[in-house]
């Protein structure tokens, strides 16, 4: 089909939807023949990926070029800040570290990342027919107004049209639509041009009266109410959906007799939680968040994942007596796997002049592996194979400043470069490597050697689990929903026209 246009999908809060309702309208165009491109001004969090161009972009960007077919780039998130702290975020520019950033100072980048993002945005939308953005948070945010990037400081640069989503589950949603709009400068509101309803369950008859209310005092429509899909779990960026004792995805039954548990220690500063989303795709593993010591018990594989602040989660980890139990499996010879950061933290010793600044800690001694952090970071893709549990061809990346200066483990991996990544001893495993578990021949031996560590004898791998398809299907799942539930035809008539010039101002708390 013929479009040629852009959108803006911003959100009454975080973990609204805008992500998803992104992702879907992306596939939807996509299939409908439209050359369409994500684009998220600027993002904060520590779930990211490494683009082939080199940089690191928000996992959720990548997971919306998926949705177009296209390969992740840093021209789909130009600015992204990775919080290290309550206070501090590494700001990262076109792929790359550039500065550690206060909520104080970065108004000093403010015009440099402001002109970073009208150029990438206006080269998405000269390339591709049509370009869907992402908002940041909620465009309420009107204290964070004069240095909005995302929200309707790009709709007004880029003159997008805007439609917010805001999520019913929550209890609320129709003041949460009705005072996002009116907290806006009259100015701001008039790009936007109405609303989604995001996981609605329940009768649409009882809400369709509110919905009328809320087009009577704005003026606006809802363009759609989606409703709540339990299928969609995977690639989750906001840390909202790492809640303690949660299970991660929805657990299928086991292929045998037995299941297979999981803790996956939900650490403060935890980055790329979606690395435990593969072990949660398999028939008859049950993934949860845990945070304390009992709920170590009786589970079959510990992971210590990712952190953006890898010293001070690991004081953590003994402050909660985290790091004592996860000794003690070890020593009993139970499976225990650390991933970049969590890896880290299984070594001797770990030089940190770099992240913390703190110079030199003792880590947990799991493994007989120093680190030492470099001011650069490893960002890269990899692939090798990991002959030890029977794969031939195994892939991720890597995003850490950690090095590993001495290592006297057995290498869990050998790279594509001929260079051996990772460690074994005993029932402990580590890597460097995000996204290994994706590997389907890999997470199967994985799991099968976790399953004998453990004594689970009827716990049996299912043959033919696929990340990569099981990934496919929810971005077609999205695209159905936004077909089956959104007004299509007007949202194409937005993303191509604009919004109507005759809209009113309504009540504005900025006037």
């Amino acid at each position: 089909m013929s479009l040629k246009g852009a959108l803006l999908v911003a959100g009454t809060t975080s973990d609204a939807g805008k992500s998803v309702l992104v992702s879907g309208l992306c596939r939807m165009l996509a299939r409908r023949g439209v050359r369409v491109a994500p684009f998220k001004a600027q993002n904060m969090s520590n779930n990211s990926v490494v683009t082939l161009d080199g940089g690191e972009i928000g996992r959720a960007q990548a997971m919306q070029a998926a949705a177009c077919g296209l390969e992740p780039s840093v021209r789909f998130n130009p600015v992204l800040l990775k919080p290290g702290s309550d206070r501090t975020s590494q700001l990262v520019v076109r792929g790359r570290a550039v500065a550690q950033v206060s909520a104080s100072n970065y108004i000093e980048h403010r015009q440099s990342l402001r002109a970073v993002v009208a150029e990438e945005l206006a080269s998405l939308r000269a390339e591709f027919d049509v370009v869907i953005c992402e908002g940041a948070g909620s465009p309420a945010e009107i204290n964070l107004r004069a240095t909005d990037l995302a929200n309707m400081g790009l709709a007004t640069a880029a003159a997008l049209p805007v439609i917010v989503v805001g999520d019913i589950d929550r209890g609320g949603v129709l003041a949460h639509l009705f005072g996002t709009v009116a907290v806006l400068s009259p100015e701001d509101q008039a790009l936007v041009a109405g609303f989604v309803i995001n996981k609605f369950r329940g009768d649409p008859v009882l809400l369709a009266p509110g919905l009328d209310q809320l087009h009577a005092l704005t003026g606006r429509p809802t363009y759609g109410v989606v409703p709540f899909a339990d299928g969609l779990w995977m690639d989750a960026e906001d840390s909202l959906g790492t809640v303690a004792d949660a299970p991660v995805g929805r657990p299928r039954p086991p292929v045998g007799s037995q299941w297979l548990r999981v803790a996956a220690v939900r650490l403060p500063r935890i980055s790329n939680t979606t690395d435990v989303e593969a072990l949660a795709c398999e028939p008859g593993v049950s993934v949860h968040w845990v945070t304390e010591p009992s709920r170590l018990e009786d589970v079959d594989l510990v992971v210590v994942p990712g952190s953006k602040s890898t010293v001070s989660d690991l004081e953590w980890l003994r402050r909660t007596g985290l790091a004592r139990a996860i000794s003690e499996r070890a020593a009993a010879g139970l499976p225990l796997l650390g991933i970049c950061g969590g890896y880290q933290m299984l070594g001797r010793t770990i030089a940190d002049a770099v992240e913390s600044g703190v110079g030199v800690v003792e880590g947990l001694g799991l493994l007989d592996l120093d680190i030492e952090f470099a001011a650069e970071k490893v960002l890269e893709q990899a692939s090798g194979r990991a002959e030890r549990f029977g794969a031939q061809a195994v892939s991720g990346y890597e995003i850490h400043h950690g090095r590993v200066v001495r290592n006297g483990d057995d290498a869990l991996l050998t790279a594509s470069s001929g260079d051996r990544e990772g460690s074994v001893r005993g029932s402990v495993v580590g890597t460097h490597w995000h996204g290994l578990l994706e590997s389907d021949d890999f997470r199967r031996s994985f799991l099968a050697w976790v399953a004998a560590k453990s004594g689970r004898e009827g716990f049996l791998v299912a043959p033919a689990t696929s990340v990569e398809a099981l990934r496919e299907q929810q971005l077609d799942l999205l695209a159905d929903l936004v077909e089956d539930n959104l007004d299509v035809d007007s949202v194409l008539d937005l993303i191509e026209h604009g919004v109507d010039p005759s809209l009113d101002t309504i009540v504005s708390f900025m006037s």
